[in-house]
């Protein structure tokens, strides 16, 4: 309701009871004092109702025009914001990152007009009662200056708003133009980078076939270098000085218990050999303290070392070779090697390649000279050695079981079985095998080395 409106009411009914309470008064005069008087208050009070009666209907005429004058304006008034929320919901489609923003400062920059036209309607009507103080009236003032201050303040924030939309869309626009020109530098890196891959795969396609090609001449120079080699003998003395270069000593020790302790000691010199995938020390059988017997003694203990200089490495184990168990051979690993250092004989692919081989003493007494070898056919894994061409070249030579033999390429050609017969070494089967340590006795040496004596035993008598 229109506060204008309630303040007639108000009056209306005030004076109302005023009407009302004076006829009570009159009757109360009438009783109290003399006719003339009473006569003069009543004819005074009904010209008063009278024109009490005609002032409010002058007053609730203009009401009337008033209230329909403000009716219309609010009509208007709502008009107006109904196209401003219109135009402001078409601007704010055109805004999409600032759309709740604006319509909230739309709503209240509304709200604010609404209330700034309240406001001055109500001022203008209170400026047609007199019943309004002068104190509401300031107040009424006052908060009409603070709703205009507000929506100044509203109208600011949206000028504010749409700089600040101005700059994001130009932004936008900036970060479009250089998304676009990404694009275009994209695509080139793109093709520049599928020119450059199918120039690297050229390249390295050729470079395969070049790589190819001196694999092909290194493995080619190789093979050609090793025939070389093969095909060129190399001298006794040679082949002698890098046996002692490359020579390794072998220590053997046994132990048994029994009433007496019996302790026995062996050495031997030889060298690593291997056959394309394991290593091995080399030596004859008598050269260890194991001895092929019936019966076969029964140790206790064993224990052995491998030594190159200041270097040495355990024996870990002893085989006896499947072919002739007089030659056996002992383990050595890729690290154990590396330790020793030194040479790496390999055994001889094709023994047969020179007539003569160069025997090298292999107990140690340093003899070697250039001997001559025959194939025996009814013992086609052994050469026999051909006593009457023997050139002793160093020391005192004679030829006896457990020396090695080296082609004249200087490979390993094999190990003298006996005195006249070599075993041709071209690899490494074990017909038995002993581990050494300090307790051996679960392995039964003594049985094991009477079988073996036996195995010999068997063989034909020019090869005992």
């Amino acid at each position: 309701m229109n506060r204008s409106i309630l303040i007639v009411i108000c009056d209306f009914l005030l004076v109302s009871l005023l009407v009302f309470s004076t006829v009570d008064i009159n009757d109360a005069v009438k009783e109290g004092r003399t006719k003339p008087i009473t006569s003069t208050v009543a004819t005074n009070q009904v010209d008063a109702s009278s024109d009490l009666s005609a002032v409010m209907r002058t007053a609730l005429e203009e009401e009337k025009k008033q209230r329909d004058v403000l009716m219309g304006e609010l009509s208007r008034s709502r008009e107006t914001v109904g196209e401003r929320e219109k135009q402001l919901q078409t601007f704010q489609q055109q805004l999409q990152t600032a759309e709740q923003q604006r319509a909230n400062l739309q709503q209240q920059y509304s709200a604010a007009q609404t209330n700034l036209q309240s406001l001055t309607e109500q001022a203008r009507a209170s400026t047609t009662d007199a019943t309004i103080s002068k104190e509401k009236l300031a107040a009424m003032e006052a908060e009409l200056r603070k709703r205009a201050e507000e929506a100044v303040a509203l109208q600011q924030q949206l000028a504010q708003l749409s700089q600040s939309n101005q700059a994001t869309l130009t932004e936008k626009q900036r970060l479009a133009g250089q998304l676009q020109l990404a694009e275009v530098e994209k695509r080139y890196a793109a093709e520049r980078t599928a020119a450059l891959t199918e120039q690297v795969k050229v390249e390295r396609e050729e470079k395969a076939k070049l790589v190819e090609g001196v694999k092909t001449l290194a493995t080619n120079s190789t093979q050609l270098a090793q025939e070389l080699r093969e095909n060129r003998p190399l001298a006794p003395n040679a082949i002698f000085d890098e046996f002692m270069a490359n020579r390794v000593r072998a220590d053997f020790a046994a132990r048994r218990l029994g009433l007496f302790d019996t302790n026995k000691r062996k050495e031997a010199v030889t060298v690593l050999v291997s056959d394309g995938t394991n290593i091995f020390a080399l030596c004859h059988v008598e050269d260890t303290p194991l001895t092929l017997w019936n019966p076969g003694a029964q140790w206790d203990g064993l224990a052995g070392t491998l030594a190159r200089g200041a270097a040495q490495v355990p024996v870990r184990a002893l085989s006896f070779h499947l072919q002739d168990p007089r030659v056996v051979f002992m383990p050595v690993s890729t690290n154990e090697a590396r330790q020793l250092g030194g040479k790496i004989y390999r055994v001889s692919a094709t023994p047969y390649r020179f007539q003569d081989a160069v025997l090298v003493g292999g107990t140690g007494e340093g003899y070697y000279g250039e001997c001559k070898f025959e194939i025996d056919p009814s013992a086609p894994t052994y050469v026999k050695l051909d006593r009457s061409v023997v050139k002793g070249l160093f020391g005192k030579f004679n030829p006896s079981r457990g020396d090695l033999v080296f082609s004249k390429s200087g490979d390993l050609l094999g190990i003298m079985a006996n005195n006249t017969y070599c075993l041709l070494i071209h690899n490494f089967p074990a017909s038995a095998t002993i581990n050494f340590g300090p307790d051996v006795r679960a392995q039964n040496t003594g049985n094991t080395l009477a079988s073996l004596y036996y195995v010999v035993q068997q063989m034909p008598f020019k090869l005992q």
